[in-house]
């Protein structure tokens, strides 16, 4: 809780709004310059919610949502006097376990005992991630802009490389000249892709970190856990092996003879 308390839920017709819905969709326009920023809102306004009147009692900080959509909380027969008339008015009840109980022997009883569903915090989590999976378009979507970045990435690295291959032809020649094995030549590659790689994916891990922060207080939900860093390294990895590996053929087969050429 951030303004009010939890208690004033008893009265009538209150509700608590999370900070961003406050500070967000439900803001109002300010009456003396409309144009200007407008104003967040606060303990004792009122709202409209299909056609029922409902006070702020609370200003609250809650996880943020994938629908990015405020959250308002309230008694759950005022909840049903506020939404659209439906056949199951109820998604959910959320249980808080005993000290000491096991959680996982809980569902079990709760299932055992009413024979709906009963899920630990972990497996609600999963269950909500395999919903947006397998039934969204969200895996389709993503999946198709991480692949064309990967192959982006591995296109613009790879012209990089051959480029820098090209223009350095000569001196791989003076390498080869001095007794540079093949395999030393495909190491110091391999290691200068290594090396520019690193250096990208700090500053694109950087640039994601710095905009997380910047829009930690809005609506806009970001995480950045390591397994997601994890597998991005990978990929880097990849791109720059890929992109190497683009121009090793032109190092192998070159004869240390082009380095005296004029």
């Amino acid at each position: 809780m951030i303004e009010g308390s939890l208690e004033s839920l008893r009265m009538a017709d209150a509700v608590i709004v999370d900070r961003t819905g406050a500070n967000g969709k439900f803001s109002k326009p300010n009456p003396n310059d409309p144009k200007g920023p407008p104003i967040p809102l606060k303990v004792g306004d009122d709202l409209e919610l299909n056609d029922h009147r409902a006070i702020v009692v609370g200003i609250c900080g809650v996880s943020r949502t994938f629908q990015s959509q405020p959250v308002l909380y309230t008694t759950y027969s005022r909840a049903i006097q506020f939404a659209p008339q439906e056949r199951k008015l109820l998604s959910f009840v959320l249980v808080k376990a005993k000290a000491g109980v096991d959680h996982k022997e809980l569902c079990d009883r709760i299932v055992g005992a009413t024979g709906l569903a009963a899920h630990t915090r972990d497996s609600f989590r999963w269950l909500t991630m395999g919903y947006y999976m397998k039934y969204t378009g969200i895996p389709i979507n993503f999946g198709t802009a991480v692949a064309l970045g990967f192959l982006v990435g591995i296109a613009i690295a790879g012209q990089v490389f051959y480029s820098f291959t090209l223009d350095n032809l000569r001196h791989f020649g003076a390498l080869k000249a001095m007794g540079a094995s093949n395999r030393v030549l495909l190491r110091m590659i391999v290691l200068q892709a290594l090396h520019v790689g690193a250096i990208g994916y700090g500053l694109g891990v950087g640039a994601a970190s710095v905009f997380g922060y910047l829009f930690r207080n809005t609506e806009l939900a970001f995480r950045l856990p390591w397994q997601l860093l994890l597998g991005s390294a990978v990929a880097v990895l990849l791109i720059c092996c890929i992109a190497a590996s683009l121009s090793l053929r032109k190092v192998m087969n070159l004869e240390p003879a082009v380095v005296f050429k004029s």
